[in-house]
């Protein structure tokens, strides 16, 4: 091992920690992977050898059975689109209004504690849903797509991050200098600390645009047309009635006289739930994986105190 271009001789303490200190996180890795693994292996195997406990490493019995159950839903490629448009445009408006903010509170203005302190106090108070479910109604709101795109716009989490990262990251003779020239401040933050700033705004991307795909409890509140849902509102239901109505004196009436039949649905209903997980976890996957190069550097960063 080399420490400032000096070689230094590990003793056999260090080694043996090192040792461990591999085995140990190893075995975390373990842990951590092997559920998300056997999620996809189990979406892909047929449903008996699932139940059987013999999908342990690899798929058993290559089956699509439940992606076909899951994408049998009438409504699940238009909710797929709305799921896209309302990440795409939430996201970026998210981004766009969390580093205007941001950009301001780094600024030094008087009142700017004051003005902090309100916007830290939403992290622990908040009215509540049915005072926020009223308020969108009364602004006519309720049941339309611009709820979905602005609600939740900003976490007041990632405008402290995106603060602290232009105060660290953005010399202030960068606006000394830019006032000198003339430019104003909406020219400086397009021109100068926005082009300084593309580390944090792929974190944002990265946060706001998880939390927009994996939100169904929003449209679950605020939307009636069916046509409006998202991807996971759709899914969780898919998956609720093929799941619930397998327990119901319905489905036994259903199927009554029908063993083969009922057989049938209950293997659905089985990998169903994994096949849901699947497809609604892949595009944020994805996205994790286009921006790991920033994510790391952008939350360290960003998170120091400033």
């Amino acid at each position: 091992m080399a420490y400032n271009g000096v070689k230094v001789r590990k003793n056999i303490g260090d080694s043996l920690f090192d040792i461990f200190n591999t085995i140990f996180w190893i075995i975390v890795l373990i842990i951590i992977i092997y559920p998300l693994w056997f999620v996809i292996i189990a979406s892909v195997s047929d449903p008996d050898a699932v139940i059987a406990g013999k999908v342990l490493l690899w798929p058993k019995d290559f089956s699509l059975i439940g992606y076909e159950s899951v994408f049998g839903h009438k409504e699940l490629l238009g909710s797929y689109a709305n799921s896209i448009y309302y990440t795409i445009a939430g996201t970026a408006l998210s981004v766009a209004v969390t580093m205007m903010a941001a950009y301001a509170l780094s600024r030094n203005f008087s009142g700017r504690k004051f003005v902090n302190f309100i916007f830290v106090f939403t992290m622990f108070f908040s009215g509540g849903l049915i005072p926020q479910f009223i308020m969108n109604r009364r602004l006519g709101l309720y049941d339309t797509r611009l709820l979905l795109i602005i609600i939740n716009c900003v976490s007041v989490w990632n405008l402290m991050v995106a603060r602290t990262y232009i105060k660290m990251n953005v010399p202030n003779e960068l606006h000394e200098a830019a006032i000198i020239d003339g430019a104003t401040h909406f020219r400086y933050f397009i021109h100068v600390v926005l082009p300084l700033s593309g580390t944090i705004i792929a974190v944002l991307c990265v946060y706001y645009g998880v939390a927009r795909w994996n939100d169904y409890f929003t449209a679950l509140v605020y939307i009636r047309d069916r046509a409006k849902l998202p991807l996971q509102t759709i899914l969780r239901e898919a998956v609720a009635t093929l799941t619930t109505s397998t327990s119901t004196d319905a489905f036994f009436s259903a199927y009554e006289g029908d063993v083969k039949g009922m057989t049938e649905a209950i293997r659905k209903a089985l990998v169903a739930k994994y096949c849901a997980i699947v497809i609604s976890t892949v595009p944020a996957v994805v996205l994790y994986i286009f921006m790991q190069n920033y994510f790391v550097k952008g939350v360290m960063l960003g998170s120091l105190k400033g």
